[in-house]
């Protein structure tokens, strides 16, 4: 059930990134579905009754959940920040220079 919330979340990104004409839901859409594949990233590393993945020399090693997918989520959310604030550093720079973010208008604007 919750990988199918996954999958509806990364359509609705989709979607805001596909159909949308304003830059800033473009952008926003861009961000949802990043979340979206964050979240799935960590399901698929959930362990039911799983622990942290540290030994300690005094307790029996147990199941634990994936820590290589917390790296990727991690890595990813940088990322994701990083490509956020150039998305944003652009779309402010486009309503600088054609007064819209339009993305229809500012294809007919050229210049």
């Amino acid at each position: 059930m919750i990988y199918a919330m996954c999958f509806l979340f990364f359509l609705v990104g989709l979607y805001g990134v596909l159909v949308k004409r304003n830059l800033i839901k473009i952008i926003l859409g861009s961000g949802i579905m990043g979340y979206a594949l964050n979240l799935y990233l960590v399901l698929i590393g959930y362990r039911e009754g799983g622990g942290f993945p540290i030994h300690l020399p005094d307790e029996t090693p147990k199941a634990m959940v994936d820590p290589l997918t917390q790296a990727l989520v991690l890595t990813s959310i940088v990322i994701e920040l990083a490509t956020t604030a150039l998305l944003v550093s652009l779309a402010i720079k486009i309503y600088q220079h054609y007064q819209t973010l339009d993305i229809h208008a500012v294809r007919r604007l050229k210049g």
